[in-house]
């Protein structure tokens, strides 16, 4: 039985040390992207049409 606890609880905490990284890089990158894209809008050289990247 305790060997059920130890699985159980070794998996919980890499499954949420896995999103958690997810989570914060998507984050930073999010807010990276949004800095230039506004950057780029009021440089007044933002082009809908042709995405960077």
């Amino acid at each position: 039985m305790e060997a059920y606890r130890w699985f159980w609880g070794l998996l919980t905490i890499a499954t949420l040390t896995w999103y958690s990284t997810i989570t914060i890089y998507i984050a930073i990158k999010g807010v990276a992207d949004i800095k230039h894209m506004l950057r780029s809008l009021s440089a007044g050289t933002f082009n809908a049409d042709k995405p960077e990247g």
